[in-house]
């Protein structure tokens, strides 16, 4: 069934197709229609779930925390600083072997005050243990938390599903609602081997040793690891039943392409017409979606860029004092590749700036060209003396 909705609703259907039991969350713009809608559909009886309403993101965590621990399917909703607040228990989670499964609206972090779009918020949380996904469309995000129950399920990790504010959360597309009954057929009850029970009492979280914390940490590794060929099963069986696949990456017409872009997000999205005005026009160009960025596709991107000559990467990101963080992966999954392509970054689109196809365009002509530097603040308009304090 096709339906008209905001990226915030695609995701509270999504949970509730899902059937997650235990939702806790506290309302933060741009996320804050996803978790009113999962209230609306609590209290019409469409979700059979228990809606917590806390004080605070850090309490939100701590109550799916305690429900994925009973035994129950958890859920939860957040953007900027409310991920932030989250930060300490994020740890937990992961660390607790928990498949929570989180929206995070991508928002720029404060200060100066900005509810617009940007990846540093998440991409802040990235050595936590959360898998991370990143959704270009409002299918693919209630598609994404219906797959993301099952991979976090299958390998004991939680999952952080991230799509751009306003960008996708607030707008409308055409949406395929698939059927519960198949949902439940993808989807099966979640019955964890271990839980919290007092007719089967274990102990959770107890003070362990640097000798065996070292083997669960290592444990955990491993299962991110072994994520990347689950995500791709799940994917594989989601694309049988309601004919729509989705993988690690995705390459577009990169075949024979000297320069390749590399992006994630809705800036992809807008990446794709450009690629595809410049290919009608004879160019030699393509384009790779990131769409899972922990556990990161290393092997996967390598192979589609062994062949090219200049690689672009459009961050909306930054780590202060190096690059944009995709940049970073992308280049360190070419390291000791034979003939690795030249490669260049851009800081793109902070604090919700448009990034628009003519810009996409000027910065893959100076990816081709060798033109632009290692990384490039494209479009700065700051004066380089200005007090930007004020």
């Amino acid at each position: 069934m096709k339906q008209v909705m905001m990226g915030n609703h695609a995701v509270a259907y999504g949970s509730m197709l899902a059937r997650a039991e235990v939702v806790a969350a506290y309302p933060i713009t741009p996320q804050t229609q996803t978790v009113e809608k999962i209230s609306e559909l609590v209290a019409s009886g469409e979700m059979k779930a228990e809606f917590i309403k806390v004080e605070s993101e850090h309490s939100a965590m701590a109550a799916c925390i305690g429900a994925s621990a009973a035994g129950a399917r958890a859920f939860t909703a957040t953007s900027s600083q409310g991920l932030a607040l989250m930060h300490e228990l994020l740890h937990w989670a992961a660390g607790a072997r928990l498949p929570i499964v989180m929206t995070n609206v991508n928002r720029a972090m404060a200060p100066a005050w900005n509810i617009w779009s940007e990846q540093t918020d998440s991409l802040s949380q990235r050595d936590t243990g959360w898998m991370q996904i990143y959704c270009e469309s409002n299918q693919e995000v209630l598609d994404t938390i219906i797959q993301s129950f099952k991979v976090s399920e299958t390998v004991s990790l939680p999952t952080m599903v991230c799509l751009d504010g306003f960008a996708l959360s607030h707008t409308h597309e055409a949406v395929d609602m698939p059927d519960q009954e198949s949902v439940d057929a993808f989807l099966p009850m979640y019955e964890p081997e271990y839980k919290l029970d007092v007719d089967n009492p274990l102990s959770f979280g107890a003070l362990n040793s640097p000798e065996w914390y070292y083997e669960m940490r290592y444990k955990m590794h491993e299962a991110m690891m072994r994520a990347k060929s689950v995500i791709m099963e799940v994917s594989a069986e989601f694309s049988q039943r309601f004919g729509r696949k989705y993988g690690l990456v995705e390459d577009y017409r990169c075949e024979n392409a000297e320069t390749i872009i590399v992006a994630s997000g809705a800036i992809a999205s807008t990446a794709r017409d450009v690629i595809d005005s410049m290919r009608d026009a004879g160019e030699s160009v393509g384009l790779i979606c990131v769409r899972v960025f922990r556990p990161f596709p290393e092997t996967e991107i390598r192979d589609i860029l062994k062949d090219a000559k200049n690689v672009g990467v459009i961050d909306r990101n930054i780590s202060f004092g190096h690059e944009g963080v995709f940049f970073t992966e992308t280049k360190a999954a070419l390291y000791n590749t034979a003939n690795p392509p030249r490669t260049c970054g851009f800081i793109a689109g902070l604090g919700g700036r448009d990034v628009t196809p003519t810009d996409i365009e000027e910065m893959i002509r100076l990816t081709a060209s060798g033109k632009a530097d290692e990384v490039t603040w494209f479009k700065l308009k700051t004066p380089a003396k200005a007090d930007c304090r004020r």
